[in-house]
């Protein structure tokens, strides 16, 4: 997933600090590629397709032109079937993965996965930079994942928002309206008031984040929304491909809205944000970097506490619309006010 990718992508720059001479390859799916183009401590791309997701015969070629690279550490964060078979393959001598009561066979150093983070990084940060201990002494601060735009992007979307008579003098808010899911999207009709509530505080301009299939879902939400609201959201201006959305981002003033691959990269552009978890979703793996100023979030468990904690993993995200519902916008409205008004 492009949120994974991205935040993988800190082991580099840690690597390139002690060791400026490593050669430093990235498999990752060949969608998610936009994330991490133009890193700077990145040598080379391997990219899984979907044609060789689909293919024994085309990942078998894979896993050969895996073993040619002769690798000396192969660092494996996914730890699934796939990932074990690419790094038995790969003939590293120091092959290196999360604890699984498997990963013995496949790995020679294996790290147990944290359940609480020590610092505002999070979990999944703090548990992917343990797994740098074989190789790494010391890991450089401050580290975060970075997104990194050329000139020509920024210029070439500030003109198109220019284009688009938004005025970037007055607040530019986007708006992360759909999860990655159904059980990762806030409900349309909450989400509605929220983007109601920016409006009324800042009378701020409002971009939509989605892609042209959910066009449908995206227009119900903006349908939901006031008369008086409509008028400030630019429903059309929108990014045509992950690159062109990254580069209208970091323009804005802030990310609002659903937890998941557009927060990370918000995150990743320096841009403030306001997530609004799952209520299955751990928040504590995933609200990297949070402040209370510039990153703020709201999860069920800020409200309803003793649900989330008497529920399992599986109830939680059996039950995800009942309980979505339970987060009424009016419970973070105070807390989204103090937000815009900092940011």
């Amino acid at each position: 997933m492009i949120g994974d990718v991205l935040t993988t992508s800190i082991l580099f720059e840690a690597i390139k600090a002690e060791h400026p001479n490593a050669e430093l390859h990235y498999v990752i799916n060949s969608h998610t590629y936009a994330v991490v183009e133009n890193n700077p401590y990145i040598n080379k791309f391997l990219f899984i397709t979907p044609e060789i997701e689909d293919s024994r015969a085309q990942f078998l070629s894979f896993l050969k032109d895996i073993r040619k690279e002769e690798y000396d550490v192969v660092i494996d964060v996914y730890s699934k079937f796939s990932s074990n078979l690419i790094t038995k393959f790969s003939g590293a001598a120091i092959k290196i993965s999360k604890y699984k009561w498997y990963t013995k066979y496949y790995y020679t150093n294996t790290f147990k996965e944290a359940t609480e983070a020590k610092t505002n990084a999070g979990l999944a940060i703090e548990n992917r930079l343990q797994m740098l201990e074989p190789i790494v002494k010391e890991i450089p601060e401050p580290i975060r994942p970075k997104i990194h735009l050329t000139p020509e992007e920024i210029e070439t979307s500030h003109q198109l928002l220019k284009d688009s008579n938004i005025d970037l003098s007055k607040p530019l808010y986007m708006i992360s309206v759909l999860g990655s899911g159904d059980n990762k999207t806030y409900p349309l009709p909450h989400m509605a008031k929220v983007i109601d509530f920016i409006v009324e505080q800042t009378n701020g301009q409002i971009l939509f984040n989605y892609i042209p299939k959910q066009v449908d879902e995206a227009k119900t939400v903006y349908n939901f929304c006031a008369l008086e609201t409509r008028k400030h959201i630019f429903f059309d201006v929108f990014g045509k491909g992950l690159r062109e959305f990254l580069a209208i981002t970091h323009h804005c003033t802030a990310m609002i809205g659903n937890e998941g691959g557009a927060v990370n990269m918000a995150k990743a552009l320096n841009i403030p944000t306001f997530t609004i978890f799952s209520p299955w979703i751990i928040k504590e793996a995933w609200n990297m970097f949070e402040d209370g100023t510039q990153n703020v979030s709201v999860h069920l468990k800020d409200f309803n506490p003793d649900i989330v904690n008497n529920s399992t993993s599986k109830e939680l995200k059996d039950n995800y619309k009942s309980l979505y519902e339970m987060i009424k916008p009016s419970l973070f409205f105070e807390e989204l006010k103090k937000f815009l008004t900092t940011n």
